[in-house]
């Protein structure tokens, strides 16, 4: 199994956890204390080790004093999905809800100016540098998708994450978000073409 494949599979893990426990104490714990990592690096805060470490492959353990692509992608992705599960009855990790498809649910239709202040978050984080960037644009992101209460697929978003932190896959990543923003638009105009045909 790939690198790639274990992010994802442990994020899925993770959250299905965390999605079973949510109305226990334990639960709701958790997603509080993951809630405070939010814009923080792996790391900086201890009492979220086990969050994010525990049971963590090891081909996705860091080994020197930074943290590893691995553990980056499974914290951002966890942190974030405990920030935009706050305050919400049903779960926001949604199979086949890609950022840039959520991110076109936060645009209603026909709304130019909407649209605009959308593409600007958009792209602002789509040419982020780094993690900690990358992060603090999402989270902004995901706030917004919390207050409409759209979805997000965070085992799709942490293997995008994974990815992103090479530099030579992050052009393939911001075109998978375009792709999933303009899809849907697309998939209309088709339907409106073979109507009138």
């Amino acid at each position: 199994m790939s690198r790639l494949d274990e992010v994802k599979k442990y994020v899925m893990l993770k959250i299905g956890y965390l999605q079973k426990a949510s109305d226990k104490g334990n639960g709701k714990a958790e997603l509080a204390l993951l809630r405070k990592g939010v814009g923080k690096y792996p790391g900086e805060i201890p009492l979220l080790y086990g969050s994010f470490l525990n049971q963590l492959p090891e081909e996705l353990q860091g080994k020197g004093k930074t943290a590893s692509r691995g553990e980056w992608a499974v914290y951002a992705a966890l942190t974030l999905y405990a920030l935009h599960q706050q305050g919400q009855s049903q779960s926001m990790q949604k199979k086949g809800a890609s950022l840039g498809k959520a991110l076109r649910g936060l645009v209603p239709k026909g709304d130019q100016d909407a649209e605009n202040r959308i593409l600007r978050r958009f792209n602002q984080m789509a040419t982020a540098t780094d993690m900690e960037e990358l992060t603090y644009h999402l989270r902004g992101i995901v706030e917004l998708l919390r207050s409409k209460g759209i979805p997000l697929d965070y085992i799709d978003l942490a293997g995008d994450l994974y990815l992103y932190q090479a530099v030579e896959n992050q052009n393939q990543v911001r075109l998978k978000w375009g792709r999933g923003f303009y899809a849907f638009d697309n998939q209309q105009e088709t339907v409106k073409e073979e109507n009138h045909e």
